[in-house]
C-alpha cells in the first residue's frame, strides 16, 4: 500500500490524502521508485484548478526523487537501489521530436498517461498519475526512460528540485535563450521558477538581471539568487530607462503563465531582443499583438518547455553546478513538510509566499 494525494475532480477544495493506494506492477520497460522527496510546484496547483489537463482520479505531483525498488527486464539505464530524479517528460527516442534532438517536446509517454493508469484505489478502480508520474505518493511506477540516475550523496530534497523547477528555469536561460555573457535580462515573476531563471542568467554571465514582481516581499530573495535590480510593474519603465537608457533588455522571460505577463516581457525587451515564455498559461488566455510590431520591432518570441532540457544531459550538469557552488538549491526550499501537510502546502502555494515546499517521505 502507498500513501498518495488523490484529486477526484478538478476544483475539489482538498486533496484526498490516502494510505490505501497501490501501484500497478511494473512492466518490462518500467521501474518502481520509492519517492523520498517531492516538490510542491505551481504546475501542481494548475492541475488542481484545471489549467493543466489531467485524468481524474489523479495522483498529483511531478517533481520528485527517490530510490529504484523494482526494475523491468528490459530496463538497462538503472538498477535496484539507484538514486534517481523523476523526468516527467521522458523521451521515447524514436519520435520525430526525439530524432530532431528535442526530447522535451516528446509526447509519447504524456499521451499514454491519459489512458494508461499507474495506480489503483482500494476498490480496485484505476487512478492516473499527473503527467504520467504522481510523485505526491511514496511509490510510483514510471517508464524506465523516466528516471535519471544521480550520485547517492545528493540529498533527495535537492534532487527533487532537479525534476522540474531547476531545469525549467535554469534551462530556459541556458538552453532556450542561450543568454550570453554581459547580457541584460529581465525576468517577469519571481516565484520558484522565476528565481531559477535568475540563477540561470547569473550562471550564464548576464551583467544586469532585473526581477519584476508586484510583490516587493520577493525582491530581496530575487537579489539573493542573482538579480542585480528589482522593480514592480509601477516603476518598471523608470527602472528600464535607468538600466538600458530606455532601449530595453536583451532578453525578457515570462514566468507567470499569464498573457498580461507576456505583454510585460514584450515591452521590456529591446528591438531585436528575445522574449522567452516559461509560464504555463491557460488555454483560453490569449496573447495578442500587432503584426506591424512583430515584424518591424524585430523581436523574437520563443516558448521554453521544460527549459529545453535533455534531462539525461542536463541533470548531471546541474549537479556539477551545485557541487561547484554556482547553483543554489538549499535556499530554494522554503519549507520541508510531511505528506499530511499537503493540503496546507497547496494553500500556501496559492498565497504566493513560498518558493518551494518539499515533502519528505520516511
Amino acid at each position: 500500500m502507498a500513501r498518495a494525494a488523490v484529486l477526484h475532480a478538478v476544483g475539489d477544495a482538498e486533496l484526498d490524502l490516502r494510505d490505501d493506494v497501490r501501484t500497478v506492477d511494473p512492466g518490462p520497460d518500467q521501474v518502481k521508485v520509492k519517492i523520498k522527496a517531492t516538490g510542491v510546484c505551481h504546475s501542481d496547483l494548475s492541475t488542481l484548478t484545471g489549467v493543466l489537463p489531467s485524468m481524474p482520479p489523479t495522483v498529483v505531483g511531478h517533481e520528485g526523487a527517490g530510490i529504484v525498488a523494482e526494475v523491468g527486464e528490459r530496463v538497462t539505464n538503472v538498477a535496484v537501489g539507484d538514486h534517481v530524479v523523476v523526468n516527467w517528460t521522458p523521451d521515447c527516442g524514436t519520435c520525430p521530436e526525439c530524432l530532431r534532438g528535442e526530447p522535451f517536446l516528446c509526447m509519447t509517454y504524456v499521451v499514454q498517461s491519459f489512458s494508461v493508469h499507474n495506480f489503483t484505489l482500494a476498490d480496485g478502480s484505476p487512478a492516473y498519475g499527473m503527467a504520467g508520474t504522481g510523485t505526491w505518493a511514496d511509490e510510483v511506477v514510471l517508464p524506465g526512460r523516466g528516471v535519471i540516475k544521480i550520485a547517492e550523496d545528493v540529498p533527495f530534497e535537492y534532487a527533487a528540485l532537479l525534476g522540474c523547477g531547476i531545469p525549467t528555469g535554469v534551462g530556459a536561460a541556458i538552453n532556450t535563450a542561450k543568454v550570453h555573457p554581459g547580457a541584460t535580462v529581465a525576468v517577469v515573476g519571481a516565484g520558484g521558477v522565476g528565481l531559477s531563471v535568475i540563477q540561470g542568467a547569473r550562471i550564464a554571465g548576464a551583467s544586469t538581471i532585473l526581477a519584476i514582481d508586484p510583490n516587493e516581499a520577493k525582491h530581496p530573495l530575487a537579489k539573493q539568487f542573482g538579480a542585480t535590480h528589482t522593480a514592480t510593474l509601477d516603476d518598471l519603465e523608470e527602472v528600464k530607462g535607468l538600466l538600458t537608457a530606455g532601449a530595453g533588455f536583451d532578453y525578457a522571460f515570462e514566468v507567470v503563465g499569464k498573457s498580461a505577463a507576456i505583454t510585460t516581457a514584450w515591452n521590456s525587451v529591446r528591438r531585436g531582443g528575445d522574449v522567452i515564455v516559461v509560464g504555463a498559461g491557460a488555454a483560453d488566455d490569449d496573447f495578442e499583438m500587432s503584426a506591424f510590431s512583430l515584424l518591424f520591432e524585430g523581436k523574437n518570441i520563443k516558448s521554453s518547455l521544460y527549459g529545453g532540457c535533455d534531462m539525461k544531459r542536463d541533470v548531471p550538469r546541474f549537479v556539477d553546478l551545485w557541487r561547484a557552488g554556482r547553483l543554489e538549491l538549499d535556499g530554494m526550499i522554503s519549507r520541508r513538510i510531511r505528506f499530511e501537510d499537503l493540503n496546507d502546502a497547496v494553500e500556501a502555494l496559492k498565497g504566493g509566499d513560498v518558493i518551494r515546499q518539499v515533502v519528505l517521505f520516511d
